[in-house]
């Protein structure tokens, strides 16, 4: 079988991993250079703890078992399986933890409750203030800005994949071909779009109703910490954002304590992710009204400088690096993507919203399996 991909970034290379691990040929299509969106503006987590119950859950756990195989097979991906930790301020956010970890769900999830010395000892580094922290075992993380490089260059060791980057898809052509912007026609037994973001143009020709939107958000990357911090960390606002939260422990927190005016106002959580090399990937914010704007703010960086300092207790390195990114998410709650067939043997992939790096191999699994490749 010949696969014809559209768009490098972490959703379509896991489609083409999967199509070349199964024995078929991949032409890669990309239209810029290589992948420069959402893949490679995030934390590279692989965020298990807080999805959604069902088939986001399943979704997440089943794709984390996918990136710890390929971790194995390809190094330079960065893979580490190493827990998160969500720290909590004050008795309102501990309750929150607590009913997390006593859930139905919690061993699924790998959560346990952790009080303040032991979160001390598995992670030194953080010598702020804080009551303690859900730990979830099973969240992992890779090299966002690496990963779609270091897998292609495993893809091209197979002698069944081509990437052809600079190169924009512009049209349909008959069954199972598309046109790209150099007036080359590709052709395939399968198609499948995964744009990303890019939800215009072609995209908007072939699904005028997509039950996608998309939205921005800002990150920041400090130089090197000076010591080691393994677990990802996020903070409680965190609860406010994961649908795996709920109940009348959150509804109690969200009485309790507003959001400071900034949080609120930009859709904001603390993540904080070392990278390799020592820096700190910390972010983000949400914005969800169009159009979006063509530059970053600066008051939320100070918010989430704030509170990263006052869990590691110390200043943050000085940042390297702002940036803003969009990512395209499913309109109905709890779906993981939007999969539709657009043309004969065409599919259109994407919407998989703030899940994307967390649920990619495991979405492009599905598309394999249910087009029976």
């Amino acid at each position: 079988m010949r696969v014809i991909v559209v768009g490098a970034g972490v959703v379509g290379t896991m489609h083409a991993w999967h199509a070349v691990q199964r024995g078929h040929e991949v032409v890669h299509l990309e239209r810029e250079a290589e992948a420069r969106g959402a893949s490679v503006r995030n934390f590279g987590l692989v965020w298990v703890g807080g999805r959604a119950g069902g088939a986001e859950l399943d979704t997440a756990l089943r794709a984390r078992e996918l990136w710890e195989e390929i971790g194995a097979a390809v190094s330079g991906l960065g893979f580490r399986g190493n827990g998160s930790l969500t720290l909590v301020t004050n008795e309102a956010e501990l309750a929150v933890a607590r009913a997390a970890a006593e859930g139905p769900e919690a061993a699924r999830r790998g959560f346990e409750l952790l009080g303040t010395a032991e979160v001390r000892a598995l992670e030194p580094a953080l010598r702020g203030t804080f009551l303690g922290a859900l730990r979830c075992g099973r969240d992992a993380a890779v090299e966002p800005r690496t990963a779609q490089r270091v897998l292609k260059a495993e893809l091209l060791t197979s002698g069944r994949y081509t990437f052809l980057g600079g190169r924009e898809v512009r049209e349909v052509v008959g069954e199972r071909a598309v046109r790209d912007d150099r007036g080359d026609v590709h052709h395939g037994d399968a198609v499948v779009l995964c744009t990303g973001a890019w939800l215009g143009g072609l995209v908007k020709e072939l699904a005028p109703e997509l039950p996608v939107r998309r939205v921005r958000l800002q990150m920041m990357q400090t130089g090197p910490l000076g010591e080691r911090l393994a677990s990802s960390v996020a903070d409680a606002d965190s609860f406010r954002y994961y649908p795996a939260y709920g109940g009348a422990a959150l509804d109690a927190m969200a009485a309790a304590q507003a959001q400071p005016p900034v949080a609120a106002e930009h859709g904001m959580q603390l993540l904080m992710v070392q990278r390799a090399d020592g820096g700190l990937t910390i972010g983000d914010t949400h914005e969800y009204e169009t159009p979006f704007a063509f530059d970053v703010d600066e008051a939320p960086y100070r918010h989430l400088a704030a509170v990263a300092e006052s869990f590691l207790g110390r200043p943050l390195p000085a940042v390297r690096r702002r940036w803003a990114g969009v990512y395209a998410q499913c309109l109905e709650s709890g779906r993981v993507v939007h999969r539709e067939q657009v043309r004969e043997g065409v599919w259109l992939v994407t919407g998989p919203g703030g899940r994307g790096m967390t649920c990619s191999p495991a979405i492009a699994e599905t598309t394999a399996n249910e087009l029976g490749w």
